[in-house]
């Protein structure tokens, strides 16, 4: 069976790369080019291997823009689990929003292209709502444990949905305005958390 390379990488053992690579190397083409007018091929090319080894790593386009959205989820699953029954629900929330979402320094820079695509590019507006409504199970069904009721109720899904809310204005004024992530966050929460009052 023969081997996909790409144009100019030189036959033999196939070149290999890494998830990190891959996301990197989109991320800096999507900023640079657009997110639209890049494509798989055009990634695959700047890394040197073939589109398929791309694919390994990611199943579309869109998945690369959201990376490891998986260990964002069990971070934040970890956070609210690891808050005992005496602690407020939605300090709860809040804390374990802020610490699922911390991000050394170096980090920040491709988060805010990542962030910056996700809330712009209308192409990943559909593959955002499934990603959006994996964020909101979690802390529905965290909210549904602690209320002893079920994640469909109301009060759960309300609480994720506004909970998504308040995460969601937090990383878009940091996008356009800068700042500190975290603390966006925490006056987001806040915010909620007081019901807006004051």
């Amino acid at each position: 069976m023969a081997v996909e390379r790409a144009p100019g990488v030189p036959r033999g053992r196939p070149p290999s790369t890494s998830r990190e690579s891959v996301e990197r190397t989109a991320l800096a083409l999507f900023a640079e080019r657009g997110f639209e007018r890049t494509t798989v091929e055009e990634i695959a090319a700047e890394l040197g291997v073939g589109r398929r080894t791309v694919f390994r790593y990611f199943p579309s386009k869109n998945d690369i823009v959201w990376g490891e959205f998986d260990r964002v989820l069990d971070r934040l699953r970890d956070e609210l689990d690891g808050h005992g029954e005496d602690v407020d629900v939605m300090d709860a929330l809040a804390a374990a929003a802020v610490a699922s979402n911390s991000y050394p320094t170096e980090q920040l820079p491709e988060l805010r292209t990542r962030m910056t695509l996700i809330t712009t590019v209308p192409a990943l507006q559909a593959h955002s709502a499934l990603r959006y409504a994996d964020w909101r199970r979690v802390v529905a069904d965290y909210v549904a444990r602690r209320r002893g009721e079920r994640p469909g109720d109301l009060v759960p899904q309300t609480v994720a949905f506004a909970a998504l809310g308040a995460s969601m204005a937090a990383f878009s004024v940091w996008v356009a305005e800068g700042g500190d992530l975290e603390q966006r966050l925490r006056e987001a929460y806040a915010a909620l958390g007081s019901g807006f009052r004051g």
